[in-house]
């Protein structure tokens, strides 16, 4: 797993070269979190299936950086989009 993580990592350096544009909705990162913290993660998944890992993870970082006084309206909105976003409600709006 670790020697999986470090390829990964090489090959992110390598491709440095590449030119991402303003636009690129890209963020890109690898992190090993606690057991206890992946599996509360899952747990809340698996009761709310409406929501993903990577809409929970936006959630919690956005929220988070609000709630430490960061005044943006960008991450105010992503933090709105991730907890009020069409598929919470199972309808297209």
């Amino acid at each position: 797993m670790q020697s999986l993580a470090q390829e990964k990592i090489q090959n992110i350096e390598i491709d440095q070269t590449v030119t991402l544009s303003p636009n690129d909705d890209l963020v890109s990162f690898i992190q090993e979190i606690p057991d206890f913290l992946q599996e509360a993660m899952s747990a809340f998944i698996d009761k709310y299936p409406n929501w993903d890992q990577y809409r929970l993870i936006e959630a919690a970082i956005s929220g988070y950086l609000l709630e430490k006084g960061v005044q943006s309206r960008e991450i105010n909105r992503i933090y709105s989009q991730s907890l009020f976003c069409k598929k919470a409600f199972g309808i297209s709006l």
